[in-house]
């Protein structure tokens, strides 16, 4: 029987095994003895660090669930200054990484607020936040600076500080001093660490990473995505921590280099919109090649904020306001040139043409804006790039004229005189007052204030004939007005103002103004003058020195149109979690004052029914008011609008400011609206642009009653 295992198999088999042993010897040796301090050096350069894992930011959406805003995933281009500066010529390669970033169609981030081209000064729209570095730069380099350096004497200092060589040119030593500035100024002051590229293109990194450029790092970050081009002086905009934001954000644990909100809803929901951020242990060669990654806690992304504009609403306002400016300047133009022709052009330059323009549309029931629109506006999602070209830009389109601006009503604060002397007393609805065309009460005191009708054909004076309070309203009889202010005073008159919400908050979570109802305890902080009697009676039309917002009037417009219940225009609707899985807030309607309250039983059915009247008239009595009645009296039954004009004076040779205020339907109101045209000349000019808005809200409400629910969102 022949054997399992021959001698010479097993011969063979420690043959091979003794062979691979010494293999291995081998291996050992040339890996330990050999190459032992090589692999020594580079496992000792290996680096554990801890580093944060941004959460994306929350999502902003509209009262449908449209997106407004959301997040893209971005590559960010660091610095590492130890690599960067250990290399042979670092000023060379950040020159070098400039030209290729300029190369590519990148911009990177220059702190260094100095004209980029000699005569080199500083840059006089400088930011609040580069403002703060480079006092911070001053102070920690004080003993080495001259006090209160020029821009030449700063650049001076960086060239010989950062050894930069005499050899380049004007230009290319500040490119260099504004990244060495950069870099330097986050040791003198507590910030994010430097980004030299936000947001990076492909081609760009591919780039530098084929280079090897010393120093540079890739880091995974989020940037904001919009998918809209309305609303910019609403949805806001994003930015780095300043100094003082940090002290405020690291509280709550935001880790220094963290975006938050810096305007509009990004700024005010601020604590629901950003997440909670994760920590990993990364271990990396040398070389900067990732080896490991240990996650200490994973990031939590922000919740979603539903807010309560319609913004395909907004998109056709805001587009309706920039094309009705284009046709009333137009307009303008025309007549000067035919006024100039005859020699009557009274205006002087400069002070004729229409500078800004604001529309607000709310949501009768609930006090909810639905479109919020500032004329001119601008681009949100390149507001940081253009930032300081903006400041400049006439008429200033970052200024939010909507919830910010400040302006006389004129005669659409005439409503609110009504419901004054209505619940006083002063009046009821079928008293008449004659209109003589000039009140004469105080003729001898050197005051007598005259109706618009008095002097509106020249050569001519008409007057109004015998008035109530409903035909007051129609015709806009100022003598009417000044009869019953002079007998409410302005104290009772300001009482009633308030309650509608004129010169009060409005309830809305983003910054406005609040204005100012005329009265005698500040008067001389806005004219300089001590008050007088005419001051009330001008306080009863809507001048003096009332003034109020755009917000203000849609809300006070709105608060006629529900028979005095004022409610909240809080903008926030819904927040859901970042999932869309849980409810985390749902508002709801707030009433924040009601004028019925100032009259103990309440003002009266006839009293509102007297005053909404007149405003329905505004908008129907084509024989009595044509300029406005034309644009809504074809309007069904269903639709029927109820209006005010005001024209607010500005001064002598300065076109008036014109005020327009609407709801409808009349029968059962939906939504109100405020437009304001600075220089617009009278609140007729609007008429027009409010009938393409409610157009387009119908339209709208059309379709959005079949194929839209709000808090779905819509892919």
């Amino acid at each position: 029987m022949n054997k399992m295992i021959s001698k010479e198999r097993v011969v063979a088999m420690a043959v091979l095994l003794v062979l691979l042993l010494a293999v291995y010897l081998v291996f050992l040796y040339r890996v330990q003895i050999i190459e032992g301090e090589e692999y020594y050096l580079a496992g000792s350069q290996m680096q554990t660090k801890e580093e944060t894992i941004t959460a994306s930011r929350g999502d902003i959406l509209d009262r449908y669930g449209r997106v407004l805003i959301s997040n893209k995933e971005c590559y960010d281009l660091t610095i590492d200054t130890a690599k960067l500066f250990a290399s042979e010529d670092p000023n060379a390669v950040l020159l070098e990484l400039i030209d290729m970033v300029n190369e590519f169609g990148d911009t990177y981030i220059d702190d260094l607020p100095i004209s980029m081209e000699p005569p080199f000064d500083y840059d006089p729209n400088m930011t609040e936040i580069q403002r703060t570095m480079l006092e911070a730069y001053f102070k920690d380099k004080e003993k080495s600076l001259p006090a209160n350096p020029t821009a030449v004497e700063l650049l001076s200092y960086m060239r010989t500080r950062y050894d930069i060589d005499s050899n380049y040119t004007s230009e290319q030593m500040r490119k260099i001093a504004g990244l060495r500035y950069s870099i330097n100024v986050r040791y003198a002051i507590n910030t994010a660490e430097y980004v030299f590229v936000q947001d990076a293109s492909m081609k760009l990194i591919t780039s530098i990473m084929e280079t090897k450029l010393a120093g540079i790092q890739v880091k995974r970050s989020f940037t904001r995505d919009y998918q809209t081009n309305y609303a910019a002086h609403i949805l806001g905009y994003t930015g780095l921590m300043t100094q003082e934001e940090y002290e405020k954000y690291s509280l709550l644990e935001y880790s220094t280099d963290a975006m938050v909100g810096k305007d509009g809803i990004e700024y005010a929901f601020e604590n629901y919109l950003h997440g909670n951020d994760g920590k990993v242990l990364v271990t990396r060669t040398a070389s900067g090649t990732v080896l490991a990654n240990q996650y200490e806690k994973e990031p939590e992304p922000g919740n979603h904020i539903y807010i309560t504009l319609d913004i395909v609403l907004q998109e056709q306002v805001e587009r309706i306001l920039a094309n009705g400016i284009d046709i009333l300047m137009s307009e303008r133009k025309n007549e000067k040139a035919e006024q100039e022709a005859l020699g009557n052009w009274t205006f002087e330059d400069g002070y004729w043409e229409i500078t800004g323009a604001a529309c607000v549309v709310v949501d009768v029931k609930s006090g909810e804006p639905l479109a919020i629109a500032s004329w001119p506006t601008y681009d949100v999602s390149t507001i940081i790039e253009n930032y300081s070209t903006l400041l400049e830009e006439p008429n200033a389109p970052l200024f939010n004229r909507a919830l910010m601006g400040a302006y006389a009503p004129g005669s659409a604060f005439k409503p609110c005189t009504a419901t004054a002397a209505l619940a006083q007393g002063i009046i009821n609805t079928e008293d008449k007052i004659k209109c003589d065309g000039v009140f004469t009460k105080y003729a001898a005191n050197g005051y007598a204030p005259e109706c618009w009708i008095w002097t509106a054909v020249e050569g001519e004076h008409y007057t109004h004939g015998q008035l109530n309070v409903t035909d007051a309203l129609l015709h806009s009889c100022n003598y009417f007005f000044y009869t019953v202010s002079d007998k409410l005073g302005v104290d009772d008159l300001g009482r009633f103002a308030h309650a509608y919400g004129l010169g009060e908050h409005t309830g809305i979570e983003l910054t406005e103004t609040v204005g100012n109802m005329s009265n005698r305890a500040n008067h001389a902080d806005y004219t300089g003058t001590e008050w007088r009697i005419g001051d009330t009676l001008q306080a009863g039309i809507g001048q003096s020195d009332s003034i109020f917002s755009p917000i203000q009037l849609a809300e006070y417009c709105a608060t006629v149109a529900n028979s005095g219940v004022r409610h909240s225009a809080s903008i926030l609707k819904y927040v859901r979690s970042y999932d869309y899985d849980e409810l985390i807030y749902d508002r709801k309607p707030e009433v924040l004052s009601n004028v019925n309250d100032l009259k103990v039983g309440g003002i009266g059915d006839f009293n509102w029914f007297a005053i909404q009247e007149g405003m329905r008239l505004v908008a129907n009595d084509t024989v009595n008011n044509g300029s406005v009645a034309k644009y809504f009296f074809d309007y069904p039954q269903s639709k029927r609008v109820a209006a005010k004009t005001g024209t607010a004076q500005k001064g002598k040779n300065i076109v008036n400011d014109a005020i327009f205020i609407c709801y409808a339907p009349y029968d059962d109101p939906q939504i109100a609206m405020a437009f304001v045209v600075e220089r617009g000349k009278a609140g007729a000019n609007c008429a027009f642009m409010a009938r393409q808005v409610l157009d387009a809200y119908w339209t709208i409400k059309s379709y959005s009653d079949t194929s839209e629910h709000e808090m779905a969102l819509l892919k």
